[in-house]
């Protein structure tokens, strides 16, 4: 079976360690474990591996997080992947920092890369993994949060929430969307 995972994330030097780019650190982690090597194609950079007998394509698209559904159109007709094997990495700021979130389908949750996804597919019918990087305060700037790097007491944990994240992905190509849920998912 083939898969396509997109990890969300902006393209360029600035926003390489910042909260919004999760989606690219975890497909990074993913493949450098894999000894899988990116490279530049259409609308991103892709990477495949082998998990037992699925092939996983790992794409970050580089349309910028808010016109990632081009390239997600493109990839899954490119590649002739069927819809239930799409999964969407995004970061989270309604999610408490390293929590996990997978789901079937949705709303775009205010996110404007799931927003775009669903308008170019005409379809909310996608799974998509949400990495929590929210801090739990109501008041504060979203946006120069959502785009500032992360704090060292951050850092220091992040390695094992991506490692996690990586082993949800590699779940879901495994055992199903349903049964990842369930082991996943954390309140």
């Amino acid at each position: 079976m083939k898969y396509l995972i997109v990890g969300l994330g902006n393209i360029g030097e600035e926003y390489t360690n910042t909260r919004h780019n999760i989606g690219f650190s975890i497909l990074n982690a993913l493949a450098e474990a894999s000894d899988a090597v990116f490279t530049p194609c259409r609308y991103g950079d892709k990477a495949e591996l082998r998990v037992k007998s699925n092939i996983l394509v790992l794409l970050k698209p580089s349309t910028y997080v808010n016109l990632s559904g081009n390239a997600v159109r493109y990839w899954l007709k490119k590649l002739e992947v069927p819809d239930e094997n799409l999964l969407v990495v995004v970061d989270d700021l309604a999610l408490p920092f390293g929590n996990l979130r997978i789901r079937k389908q949705g709303s775009d949750g205010g996110h404007n890369g799931l927003k775009h996804i669903i308008q170019v597919l005409g379809r909310q019918e996608f799974a998509r993994m949400r990495f929590g990087i929210g801090t739990g305060e109501k008041t504060f700037n979203q946006v120069n949060y959502v785009l500032g790097e992360w704090t060292p007491e951050e850092k220091d944990q992040l390695s094992g929430y991506i490692k996690t994240a990586t082993e949800a992905i590699v779940s879901f190509t495994l055992i199903g969307i349903s049964r990842t849920m369930s082991l996943f998912n954390r309140k």
